[in-house]
C-alpha cells in the first residue's frame, strides 16, 4: 500500500510564498531606529558625582601644569611678540612713538631690560604690575616714574611662574650693570644693594633716578612660593635723567603693589568653572550621539581652550612676585 504525501499548504497558494524570508546566513537585522547605542550609557545621580569631580580633578591637575611649565611658554611667546612691537616703535619712521609718560596702557610694552648676570637678555617690560599683567613678562608699577626719569622707578616679576623673568636678581651685586632702553633712550643702572622687606628706599635726587626690581626670595622654586619676603634690587642711574612727562598715575589699586594678587580673578575663575563643567556635559551627550572619534575632534580643541583659559585665570590668584 502507497501512502502519499500531502502538503499542508492553503491551496492555490505557493509553497515558497508561505516561508518567511530571512537573510543569508539566518541572521536577522535589527532596525535602525531601535539600534542600541555605541557611546556611553546616560549617567545616574553617582555617575554625575563622579562626573564633577572628575572634572575638577583634571582643571586641577591643568592648572599646576600650566603654572610651572605651559605659562613659561606663554611668556616666551608674549616676550617674543612685544620684542618685534618695541623694536618698531623704536623705528625712526615709525609715526607711532613708544610711550613714556602720561596714563598709558596695561600691557603696553615701555622698556627692553638686560643684565646678563641675572640671565636678563633683552626681556621686555610692560605697563601695569598686576599678577595678570606680569604673565607677558615683568611689569612696571604704573605710580612710578619710568626708567631713566627722575625718581624711583619699581619694575616687578616672577621668580617661579610664568618663565620666572626675575628669578636670577638674586645673582645681581654690587656693582652689577643693568640696561634698560626706552622711548627716550639707552640709560646705564648700576646696582648700589638690596633692601629688605618693609624698609624705607633710598633717596634719590631730583636729577638721578632709581631702578627696582622686586621679586620673591627663597631657595628654590618651593622656597620662593613659602617664603613671604620680597627681594628688592636697588641700581643707580649712571649719569643725569630725562625729564618725565606729566600725567602719571598718583597710585595703583592694591593689587598692582608687589606681593598680592587679583582678587578679580575669583569671579573669572568660577565663571570658567561653570563654562567647562557645561561644555564638558555637552561633548558627553555628543559623545552619546556621534561617537568618540567624531566627539574628539570637536570637543577636544573647545575643552583645550577653556582649559587654558582657566589656567590664565588662576594665575590672576597667584601673587605677582611667584
Amino acid at each position: 500500500m502507497v501512502i502519499g504525501i500531502v502538503s499542508v499548504g492553503s491551496p492555490g497558494v505557493d509553497r515558497e510564498d508561505a516561508v518567511e524570508a530571512r537573510p543569508p546566513g539566518g541572521v536577522d537585522h535589527a532596525d535602525p531606529d531601535t539600534a542600541v547605542p555605541t557611546g556611553p550609557p546616560r549617567p545616574g545621580l553617582l555617575q554625575l558625582l563622579m562626573a564633577f569631580g572628575m572634572v575638577c580633578s583634571v582643571a586641577a591637575l591643568f592648572i599646576g601644569v600650566f603654572a610651572f611649565s605651559l605659562s613659561g611658554f606663554q611668556e616666551q611667546r608674549s616676550q617674543h611678540l612685544l620684542y618685534a612691537d618695541f623694536r618698531g616703535l623704536l623705528d625712526s619712521r615709525n609715526p607711532v612713538a613708544p610711550s613714556i609718560g602720561g596714563v598709558i596702557h596695561p600691557g603696553t610694552p615701555i622698556a627692553m631690560l638686560s643684565a646678563p648676570v641675572a640671565g636678563l637678555d633683552r626681556v621686555i617690560v610692560v605697563e601695569g604690575s598686576t599678577s595678570g599683567d606680569v604673565l607677558s613678562g615683568p611689569g612696571h608699577r604704573p605710580n612710578t616714574p619710568l626708567p631713566g626719569q627722575p625718581g624711583a622707578s619699581i619694575i616687578v616679576g616672577r621668580s617661579v611662574t610664568s618663565g620666572a623673568p626675575f628669578a636670577g636678581i638674586a645673582l645681581l651685586r654690587r656693582g652689577s650693570v643693568i640696561h634698560v632702553r626706552t622711548g627716550q633712550g639707552p640709560f646705564r643702572y648700576t646696582v648700589v644693594g638690596r633692601v629688605p622687606d618693609g624698609q624705607p628706599l633710598p633717596t634719590v635726587r631730583s636729577d638721578s633716578g632709581l631702578l627696582i626690581l622686586v621679586t620673591s626670595t627663597g631657595s628654590g622654586w618651593a622656597g620662593k612660593l613659602t617664603s613671604s619676603h620680597l627681594l628688592y634690587v636697588v641700581a643707580r642711574l649712571d649719569g643725569t635723567a630725562v625729564p618725565a612727562p606729566h600725567g602719571r598715575p598718583n597710585s595703583v589699586p592694591v593689587a598692582a603693589v608687589q606681593g598680592h594678587n587679583d582678587p578679580a580673578g575669583w569671579l573669572l575663575l568660577v565663571g570658567l568653572m561653570a563654562v567647562l563643567i557645561g561644555v564638558s556635559a555637552l561633548v558627553w551627550r555628543a559623545w552619546y550621539r556621534w561617537g568618540l572619534l567624531r566627539t574628539w575632534l570637536v570637543g577636544a580643541p573647545v575643552l583645550l581652550a577653556i582649559l587654558w583659559s582657566l589656567g590664565n585665570a588662576a594665575m590672576r590668584l597667584v601673587p605677582n612676585v611667584y
